[in-house]
Order: C-alpha cells, then structure tokens, then sequence
C-alpha cells in the first residue's frame, strides 16, 4: 500500500511548502506590525512633567448641539422665507456641520463656513469685524475669513468655542439675524 503523501506530485509539494512559508511570514509580519503600534512606556514622572506643564483642557461644542444651532438658524431663514446655507465650526475652526437650505445659493455654502469661522476666530459677530476693516483693512486678507454681516460667536464662560455662519439672504443683516437664532438655540439648551 503506498502511503497517501507519497501521490503528490513535485509540484504540489513546492505549491505546499510556499504556502506554509508565507503563513508563517504573515504571522512574523502581523506581530512586528501590531508589536511596532504599540508605543514604548514611558516613565512616569515624564508623562506627570508634560501632563502639568504642556497641556490644556478646552471645552467644545457637541455634535449634537450644533446640529441644534444650526436647524435652528436654518428654521428662523425659513420662517421668512429665505435660502440660506448654515454652517457651525467648533474653537479651531474646524467645520462641525453645514446645512444647504433647499434652493441656497452655490456661494452660501462656502460663505457659511467662512463667516462662522471669521466669528469664532475673534470672538464676536461678523457686523462688528466688518467695521473693524476701516481702521484695519489688512484683516481681509487672512485667509479663510469673511468679513461680511452674518455670523456670530458662540461662547463658554466668556472664551469663544464655536462660531455659527449663515449665507444666501439678501443681507448680512437677515443673515446675523438667523445666526444669532442658532446662537440662541445652544444658549437656552434646546
């Protein structure tokens, strides 16, 4: 009686032992791969050195609370009958969400984003900055700002952390109006 292995042919022993070799490879590879992930501790008194001297806690918005912000702003527009994009960016800047009303304009969407992060950036609504240009008209040249009516701050314990901006009314008066509905819409914790 032959025994079973002796049947295979060369080629099926070589297709066989190339497997097996990179099973085993893999499996080296996932260990260093996932061993290399994994950061080297570090001594305490060096993570209790950054932790009490190079680090800050902030507050930021919530997802939740400036989706809230911004169907708010977004009703108010609608309420009168305007087409509006809304967006909200938290303390840094960073988009949090936008919102294109049914039939806004193409140029509100980014101007959305532009005023809400012009607010947040100093700390105050847009209309006001937009008087700042007359004794400063350097300012409109940092880039990602828009110094034009329509949006507003939102603040925690008197330090800015997110900024809403509305876009496509026919004024930058209407617009700060429905930004400031979105402000609201946070402050009286809807």
């Amino acid at each position: 009686m032959q025994h079973k292995a002796e049947k295979f042919s060369t080629r099926a022993k070589v297709l066989t032992a190339v497997a097996s070799a990179a099973a085993v490879a893999a499996g080296v590879a996932g260990a260093v791969s996932a061993s290399a992930d994994t950061p080297a501790a570090a001594p305490a008194a060096a993570v209790a050195a950054v932790k009490g001297k190079a680090t800050t806690t902030s507050t930021h918005l919530t997802v939740d609370a400036a989706t809230d912000a911004a169907q708010a702003a977004l009703k108010a527009a609608r309420k009168e009958g305007q087409r509006v994009s809304v967006a909200v960016v938290d303390r840094n800047g960073n988009t949090i969400v936008t919102l294109r009303g049914d039939g806004a304009g193409p140029q509100a969407y980014e101007s959305a984003i532009k005023k809400a992060y012009t607010a947040v950036s100093w700390n105050a609504p847009t209309s006001k900055l937009v008087e700042r240009l007359q004794s400063a008209p350097t300012l409109k040249d940092i880039p990602g700002t828009l110094f034009l009516a329509g949006g507003a701050p939102v603040a925690y314990d008197n330090a800015p952390i997110a900024g809403v901006g509305v876009a496509g009314a026919p004024s930058g008066d209407l617009d700060e109006k429905f930004a400031q509905a979105g402000v609201a819409a946070i402050s009286d914790g809807r």
